[in-house]
């Protein structure tokens, strides 16, 4: 199973509230987030690493490129003006059926990624499962109407489409039955190679933006499951490092 991190963004907001470390290189616990992943996904058995960085990331190209790892590592530097048109970039080397895509910015509990890839893995008849949270901390979030089965059924803007839309009560986390949940897309996406196959016509016809490519998804009849994590965090402003290391120092808890 291949494994990719888009790191190309420009980290504006960090930059604005005075945060000169590049995204990818800010440290949690004492380790930068694009080296947390890279660890992460070759505990998850990664036959393949993937990172695409934009061309201003001196500092990230750098470390990149004098990191070796036990398994085939492609840096992919190239600027993009979307997360959707990066995953295109990487898509040239994600070979096999199965592939985790993620953004470099986003923080979880690792037993809930283990979950995660393993339920991806012993799925047999989806094409995409997506990590989801009902931890709403996102300035625009991404809001994912799911049946009971947890297949999606939908992606929304803001939270009146999310309610507006005709479809069956969301489905409880931890066997609440009595308590509906607001879910929201985490960033992290485990996907087939169908899911190119969408995403190469998405880019032919100028879609752009990764939650329209998601929704293409959708409108293209492709079962796409949601995969609930306790809690993501993306680090987005400075508060988000404070937010991100308590988050991680109390997850056995």
């Amino acid at each position: 199973m291949d494994f990719a991190i888009i790191a190309a963004g420009e980290g504006s907001r960090l930059v604005q509230e005075g945060i000169t470390t590049p995204k990818p290189l800010i440290t949690i616990q004492g380790v930068p987030l694009i080296e947390r992943l890279i660890r992460i996904f070759l505990r998850s058995g990664a036959s393949s690493i993937s990172v695409i960085v934009n061309e201003e990331m001196r500092e990230v190209k750098d470390f990149l490129k004098n990191i070796r790892l036990p398994v085939p590592f492609h840096l992919h530097i190239r600027s993009t003006p979307s997360s959707m048109h990066s995953f295109y970039e990487l898509s040239r080397y994600l070979h096999n059926e199965r592939f985790c895509l993620t953004t470099v910015d986003t923080i979880f509990r690792e037993d809930d990624f283990y979950g995660y890839i393993q339920a991806f893995r012993d799925s047999e008849r989806i094409d995409g499962l997506m990590a989801v949270t009902d931890f709403v901390d996102d300035e625009k979030p991404l809001y994912v109407k799911t049946d009971s089965d947890m297949k999606i059924l939908g992606f929304f803007d803001t939270f009146l489409d999310f309610l507006q839309f005709d479809a069956l009560p969301l489905p409880s986390p931890k066997g609440d039955k009595g308590k509906d949940s607001t879910y929201v897309s985490g960033g992290i996406y485990c996907l087939r190679q169908t899911a190119i196959d969408v995403l190469e016509k998405a880019i032919s016809e100028g879609m752009s933006r990764m939650r329209n490519y998601q929704r293409r998804l959708v409108v293209e009849g492709l079962c796409l499951k949601a995969y609930p994590f306790s809690k993501i965090i993306d680090v987005d402003h400075a508060g988000d490092i404070e937010k991100a290391e308590l988050f991680l120092t109390h997850q056995s808890t």
